[in-house]
């Protein structure tokens, strides 16, 4: 007897299984080829992403051998547009390059700081510092540290760099006692990087050797010829 309920049993599931089925057979269908179709879909995402890298990775190589400025920001301006962002940003900031090395230097600063502006990452601190390094025989302090701040503080890693321009910046105003101390800070500074160290320690050298006062030409001009003088006589 238990047979028999057994098989009724097994019916019932059967059919409510068949049931089952008939009304969502179609939408289990649908979801296992959205999920192979989803898969398959990546992995075609991921094959275009690498070789548009790869493209733009050979542009960009091409891009840097090209000797004239001009020519070169051209490249790297079209690398802007179609290369991934990555290389993107790294073809704008060299565009910034080479302006700034072609003398178009306001067009070089601006580009330099629209970057920065965009950027809060490395790209963007680079760009800062060289904004910085190019204005840092004319523009005042004040400008050089609000370009400079983002970067400048204590948790920057980029802060002794920011620091060596505004020393640099004192040294040209006239300030060298000032700027003596800042590369000496510079200098002693353990999270300082050697090269950063070694040209502030020979910079604060210099200036406490006196080597930033004007002790006129050596040797002194000769004195101007008396008009009607024959050539190679002495003055009176």
């Amino acid at each position: 007897m238990s047979d028999i309920f057994r098989e009724v049993e097994e019916d019932v599931r059967k059919e409510r299984l068949e049931k089952l089925w008939k009304s969502y057979g179609e939408y289990v269908i649908a979801l296992i080829v959205l999920a192979v179709l989803g898969v398959g879909g990546y992995q075609i995402w991921e094959r275009y992403q690498g070789s548009q890298a790869d493209k733009a990775s050979a542009a960009l190589t091409v891009a840097q051998k090209i000797a004239d400025p001009n020519q070169a920001a051209a490249a790297y301006d079209a690398l802007t547009k179609d290369a991934p962002s990555g290389y993107a940003q790294v073809a704008l900031l060299s565009k910034a390059n080479a302006l700034a090395s072609g003398n178009k230097t306001s067009e070089a600063v601006a580009l330099y700081k629209d970057i920065a502006g965009k950027d809060n990452g490395p790209i963007g601190a680079v760009a800062r510092l060289r904004a910085a390094w190019i204005q840092a025989d004319t523009a005042s302090r004040s400008d050089l540290e609000s370009l400079l701040t983002p970067i400048n503080n204590d948790k920057s890693a980029w802060r002794q760099m920011a620091r060596e321009v505004l020393a640099y910046s004192d040294y040209k105003a006239g300030k060298t006692q000032a700027a003596a101390i800042q590369f000496d800070a510079l200098a002693n500074d353990a999270a300082s990087p050697d090269p950063l160290k070694e040209r502030s320690r020979a910079f604060a050298a210099f200036l406490k050797a006196g080597g930033a006062a004007n002790f006129g030409t050596v040797p002194p001009p000769a004195p101007a010829p008396i008009p009607g003088t024959p050539p190679g006589a002495s003055a009176p």
